[in-house]
């Protein structure tokens, strides 16, 4: 199944190792209705993997001039910041499926859109921030996903070459990015599915991470 060897585990993080993809589509809504405005759903779907200032943008020109986004900013923050009060929920598989990982002593690195702040807020309060060797973050490169260096960064940080890493990853602009890498990457849809395009570019489409913990337990014996 896998081209190469596999000598480190690259890893996207929100929707994927913490489910936190749900709670940001839940408070755009919230933030939009909190200044008078409706967020359609596919809309919000449409920034799940993409860079925060990028999605800005995005919200700014969906709303034209006269937006409040500076109010809808400080309603998003909010409302996510209440969510998260009280821990960050860990995806199912996750923790067992590191386990798993590092019993083989293979490196494991992040490979996120996020900023350097928000993986060290929501790792740490997961109890996931010590799992990984290294962190690459949208603070490190020029180019986000789709692109494909903040995987290229995170497999530089672990001393692996790209192709010879596996790449897990919830949504398809992630994928993408993973695939413009190199990586050998596995999709774990978290709200939506792979697009055609991006299933073709899958190494495998798992149906979540207890299902990925069993493929790997058969290609990679101990």
């Amino acid at each position: 199944m896998f081209a190469h060897p596999v000598e480190g585990v690259l890893f996207d993080m929100d929707g994927l190792l913490i489910d936190t993809e749900a709670v940001y589509v839940d408070a755009l809504q919230a933030a939009a209705r909190a200044v008078g405005r409706e967020m359609p759903l596919d809309f919000c779907h449409s920034m799940i993997g993409i860079p925060g200032p990028i999605c800005d943008g995005m919200i700014r020109d969906f709303y034209g001039p006269g937006f409040a986004f500076d109010a809808f900013a400080a309603h998003f923050d909010d409302h996510a910041h209440r969510a998260f009060e009280e821990g960050v929920p860990v995806k199912p598989g996750a923790v067992a499926l590191l386990d798993f990982l590092q019993a083989r002593a293979l490196p494991l690195a992040i490979a996120t859109s996020s900023s350097q702040a928000t993986v060290a807020r929501h790792l740490g309060r997961a109890g996931l921030l010590d799992r990984f060797k290294a962190i690459a973050t949208r603070d490190d490169v020029t180019r986000s996903k789709p692109h494909p260096d903040v995987y290229l960064e995170a497999a530089r940080r672990i001393g692996v070459p790209a192709e010879r890493c596996i790449a897990f990853e919830d949504s398809n602009v992630g994928l993408s990015a993973a695939h413009a890498a190199g990586t050998m990457a596995i999709m774990v849809p978290d709200i939506l599915p792979p697009t055609d395009e991006v299933r073709a570019k899958c190494l495998h489409v798992a149906a979540d991470l207890h299902a990925v913990l069993r493929l790997l337990r058969e290609r990679l014996p101990a």
